[in-house]
């Protein structure tokens, strides 16, 4: 069974960082794009960033571009989201996708999910 695990969620002040973790278990992902999602209350899931197979290729959000890095260790089959100058705007459900594809052509398509971590900005 394949599974994608999201930690490093919490509460965090208003300009604070947090590192976002998904660990995946049951097969390896080192062949493919990942990419991260969030969901805030009454809104619906949106595209965060993501990164290609290889570590070097990413894509951002304009919401987040500049604040947010997305991160793979392929040794560790792990992927991170780095998540600095926090806004309680960037308050949501956090979630962890992987797709089938090595990379991307213009938008991320998410095959996998991990179930989420909540992440709460404070003013």
């Amino acid at each position: 069974q394949v599974q994608l695990v999201e930690s490093g969620g919490g509460l965090v002040q208003a300009g604070g960082s947090l590192r976002l973790s998904c660990a995946a278990a049951g097969r390896t992902f080192s062949r493919n794009a990942m990419g991260w999602f969030r969901q805030a209350p009454g809104k619906e899931r949106e595209f965060v960033g993501c990164i290609g197979w290889i570590g070097i290729s990413t894509s951002y959000s304009d919401s987040v571009k500049g604040r947010f890095t997305v991160s793979r260790d392929n040794t560790k089959n792990t992927v991170y989201l780095q998540m600095n100058s926090l806004k309680p705007e960037d308050t949501a459900v956090y979630y962890c996708a992987a797709s089938n594809a090595r990379s991307w052509n213009g938008i991320f398509i998410p095959n996998y999910w991990g179930q989420g971590t909540q992440v709460t900005v404070s003013s």
